[in-house]
């Protein structure tokens, strides 16, 4: 029930009341944030006066802190713990109301919890001064034709002990009353602390500005509606709709029913429980929880005593300020809903990364330095147990091109070994991913985690591929075979020269003649060196391709690595923050209602006028 400004009214903004009871004066924190507990104003009134039935000068201890254990201190815990864990990802504006619901969770958890505040508010000509008479009893508001008859809260009280609430709603002394002048009244009603408002939609703007404050402030409100202006726009839009998480502490009085003739009252009463329906505001009938609707004549005395009854119980209760709180604080994690709640499953799963990282290999150039080591592997086979004849061929070859003496060595590789463009790209590929259902501030902060680790990210696997690429220079671990291979392929070459030999020998006459021995160890030679030679390239590409698996897969743990530690690292870091403060969202949003399962003891009944 947070206050109302005009300013606010003229912008068609919408009224949102998830706050607990602000303070008479606005306070900021020492560091400019929400309040935390323990900041509020200092203790003053009964206490401080010598009053012997101030809080707690029973000796009892009672505070209103006794109503705040269970599941509505853990709900205010996770609240603290959730601003805490924001401050860094949210701005201010949004976790201000949920500040200012903890800052005034410990300033009405400091102040009686024996009294119940309960506020009297309507429309001009509605009847609430009467109603407010009728119950104390004595003639304390003034009522008459004049409008407006109220122009600053009145209050009464039935026992002590109240005067810090008092302080607290800024009523000064000259306006607090007791309901008889020679006793405390009706005892069905002690504790209870009943504030007269002036009218919500009077024409004087400070008028409705104390109705504000002071709303913003009590711990239930018993609305006072008259046949006429029952279904006033001003009264459910301003008011009921926004309040309408607040219905286990509203009571909404139909009064005047005796200006209605016949079954009238009937048909006005249920029409107005369907526009509290519509509102959105729960009806509590039949010991369900919810607001209570009844009606009345505060004039001929009509109905009064039941609403005291329910009133008596209510207070008797003395649950109102928790489950008043318990209402701020639901408005406050809806109000903070869209920031906390994702849209569906959250994170990275292992496609992602593994995608990622594949992206990253792939601008490294992981695959490629992997089909060149195993082409070079496979060159070297060839050189190795190549024939020597087609060494010496492809060596003229080289010789005889145009401009061969010329050639210069290689031009030496661009420093950006990485392509810039695919890393960037997949740092935003998984960004999005991460960030993909988040809701908006941490979507937001992933991605600013993603970018800031990406900045060195080109630079740093250009490092490790100049490192790789190093590595990869080396001579490759040869195979067993390799040396057979190489005797074999020199054998091969051996009988060529030797069947050349022996056959030129023959020819000069040296040696016997015979060409056909000579001719098949020559052919032999001829023969068998290209048979060892394609032997070796069947048999190195097993090794070959296992090499170039081996240098892709290096360069691929590399830069999965160097992404995992500069980017996804602190992607999962943003993400356990959210799950971190999603876990105490859930705790503060939970179905706590402090006092809710003993709100069927007070009666919901209608007043039926037959």
């Amino acid at each position: 029930m947070t206050a109302i400004t005009d300013d606010a009214n003229e912008t068609g903004d919408r009224w949102d009341d998830g706050l607990i009871a602000r303070r008479a004066e606005p306070r900021t924190s020492p560091d400019g944030g929400p309040g935390a507990d323990g900041d509020g104003p200092p203790d003053t009134g009964d206490a401080q006066a010598g009053d012997p039935d101030a809080e707690g000068a029973d000796g009892s201890g009672e505070t209103a802190a006794g109503a705040y254990g269970g599941p509505l201190k853990d709900r205010l815990d996770a609240l603290r713990d959730l601003l805490g864990l924001s401050q860094a990802r949210l701005d201010g504006r949004t976790l201000a109301e949920a500040g200012r619901v903890l800052d005034e969770a410990a300033a009405r958890r400091r102040l009686s919890s024996r009294h119940t505040v309960v506020a009297i508010a309507g429309a001009t000509g509605s009847g609430k001064s009467t109603l407010f008479n009728a119950l104390a009893g004595v003639r304390i508001a003034e009522t008459g034709l004049r409008r407006p008859t109220t122009s600053a809260p009145i209050a009464c009280t039935w026992s002590e002990g109240a005067a810090g609430l008092l302080d607290r709603l800024a009523v000064p002394g000259r306006l607090r009353r007791r309901p008889l002048a020679g006793g405390d009244g009706d005892e069905q009603l002690q504790g209870l602390v009943l504030i007269d408002l002036p009218d919500h939609d009077s024409a004087v703007v400070r008028h409705r500005e104390n109705v504000d404050r002071v709303l913003a402030l009590v711990d239930a409100v018993i609305w006072v509606v008259d046949p006429e202006k029952y279904a006033d726009a001003a009264l459910h839009e301003r008011y009921l709709r926004p309040l309408a998480g607040h219905a286990e502490v509203t009571f909404v009085v139909l009064n005047q029913v005796d200006r209605l003739p016949g079954d009238a009252a009937d048909q006005v009463l249920d029409d107005l429980r369907r526009l509290l329906d519509d509102d959105g505001m729960a009806v509590g009938e039949h010991g369900e929880p919810g607001a209570t609707v009844l009606s009345l004549s505060a004039l001929t005395g009509e109905g009064v005593g039941e609403l005291r009854e329910m009133v008596g119980a209510f207070v008797q209760e003395r649950t109102a300020a928790a489950r008043r709180l318990s209402a701020d604080v639901d408005a406050a994690a809806a109000a903070l809903r869209p920031v906390y709640v994702a849209d569906g499953r959250t994170g990275l799963n292992e496609r992602a990364r593994e995608d990622f990282s594949a992206q990253l290999a792939d601008a490294v150039g992981a695959t490629a330095a992997g089909e060149a080591a195993e082409r070079e592997w496979r060159r070297n086979a060839g050189r190795a147990c190549g024939t020597p004849w087609l060494r010496l061929w492809r060596w003229y070859e080289r010789t005889r091109m145009p401009g061969a003496a010329s050639l210069q060595p290689p031009p030496p590789a661009e420093d950006q070994l990485t392509a810039r463009q695919r890393v960037e790209q997949a740092v935003r590929t998984v960004a999005d991913e991460a960030a993909g259902g988040l809701p908006g501030p941490w979507a937001q902060a992933v991605r600013e985690a993603a970018q800031r680790g990406a900045r060195g990210l080109p630079e740093a696997l250009d490092e490790l591929a100049v490192r790789e690429a190093e590595a990869t220079g080396e001579r490759p671990r040869r195979p067993r075979w390799w040396p057979a291979a190489v005797l074999a392929q020199a054998a091969m070459t051996l009988l060529q020269i030797y069947g050349a030999l022996w056959l030129v020998g023959q020819i000069i006459g040296v040696l016997e003649p015979g060409i056909v021995p000579p001719v098949l160890v020559m052919l032999a030679g001829i023969v068998g060196g290209p048979l060892v030679e394609w032997a070796c390239a069947a048999a190195a590409k097993g090794p070959a391709r296992r090499y170039g698996q081996d240098v892709r897969r290096r360069l691929h743990e590399a830069a999965a690595g160097c992404g995992r530690a500069k980017v996804l690292d602190p992607v999962a870091a943003e993400l356990m923050r959210y799950r971190e403060v999603r876990e105490r969202y859930a705790t503060v949003s939970g179905p706590a209602r402090p006092g809710a399962g003993s709100g069927g003891s007070r009666a919901r009944s209608r007043a039926r006028i037959g």
